[in-house]
């Protein structure tokens, strides 16, 4: 389980990125998959999820989790009754304390939010597409309507895929057109002639720092690269097999 300093020293947050270790899944799952939507053994994924929780001394009700779709679509959860799967989107945000917000990841960037004097905190799955589609301004407006300031707000990356994994083709950069300006500082050349590496941490954090957030910060882990502690759709994809876990990563205010 790792944490963020920025994150720590907020009063009345709790939160963690969760690794792959220390859960019951096997073979491509081992052992702390949480995802409800990955081919491993329901029951496993179900106490893994318990046994999360209990890291955080908290009962595993308390965890709500999106259907995530790649989109900026943000949810407002008022309690723990939505039983996670059955909301769909990307972010959620949520004033109401005990609420854990969680969200899976597979190389995507989790991203936390919290302002701590309004008592508001949100959690959002970006992938590239995503953030294209503005999910990060979209959490950030969410939790405005619930009473947070912008300049109140600390954000922090967690565990994704960095740019020394991110090998990408030649038309990928086309995604970007209003960002062609900009390209230098998230594209570098890749080994392979015409393709680049892609800088995805930098992009967000560029968004994030755009918003003119109290801070924005992302922590140093690989998970493409990091094959003991992070569960990755790159690497699965490379290796040849057939599914990958995911990874839970959780923010919550304390009762």
């Amino acid at each position: 389980m790792i944490s963020s300093g920025a994150l720590n020293d907020l009063s009345g947050v709790r939160h963690a990125f969760f690794t792959r270790q220390g859960g019951v899944s096997t073979g491509i799952y081992e052992s702390l998959n949480c995802g409800p939507c990955s081919g491993d053994d329901p029951e496993c994924v179900r106490v893994n999820r318990e046994r999360a929780m209990a890291r955080l001394g908290v009962l595993a009700q308390a965890l709500v989790t999106p259907h995530q779709i790649h989109s900026a679509t943000v949810a407002v959860v008022e309690g723990s009754a939505h039983e996670g799967e059955t909301l769909q989107g990307d972010a959620l945000v949520s004033g109401t304390p005990g609420v854990v917000l969680g969200i899976l990841t597979a190389d995507c960037a989790p991203v936390l939010f919290a302002d701590d004097h309004a008592g508001v905190v949100a959690i959002a799955h970006v992938g590239w597409r995503g953030a294209l589609a503005g999910v990060i301004e979209a959490t950030v407006g969410a939790m405005t309507e619930l009473g947070a300031s912008p300049g109140s707000v600390t954000a922090v990356i967690g565990p994704c895929i960095y740019v020394q994994s991110y090998e990408v083709g030649p038309e990928f950069p086309d995604n970007f057109p209003d960002q062609k300006n900009e390209n230098y500082e998230m594209f570098y050349p890749a080994p392979r002639q015409g393709h680049f590496l892609f800088d995805f941490s930098a992009y967000i954090f560029r968004r994030l720092h755009a918003l003119e957030l109290k801070s924005a910060s992302r922590l140093p882990y690989d998970t493409c690269d990091e094959a003991d502690r992070f569960f990755s759709y790159r690497r699965s994809r490379l290796a040849g097999e057939s599914d990958f876990g995911r990874n839970l990563s959780v923010i919550f205010l304390e009762n």
